[in-house]
């Protein structure tokens, strides 16, 4: 994420907030020390941001997962199962 200093913020301001509409959010920094985050209103936030592990509980994988297709596998490369 970019980090900007408040002066080059002021200065570029609607450039900066056009980007933050369409997704590009960014840090304004005063004296190098985070200040604020400015993102779009409509930015997922929290809970609503997608994480991995979000089909969690909805998908089984078999117990033999490691060993599905070995025998299949085992003869094209020729060997015994």
């Amino acid at each position: 994420m970019q980090t900007i200093n408040i002066h080059e913020a002021k200065t570029h301001l609607s450039r900066l907030v056009d980007q933050a509409a369409h997704g590009k959010s960014f840090i304004i920094a005063k004296a190098g020390k985070p200040l604020v985050k400015v993102t779009a209103l409509d930015a997922p936030i929290g809970a609503e941001v997608r994480r991995l592990g979000f089909l969690s509980g909805q998908l089984q994988v078999p117990d033999d997962f490691d060993r599905m297709g070995q025998d299949e596998i085992n003869q094209l490369f020729d060997q015994s199962p």
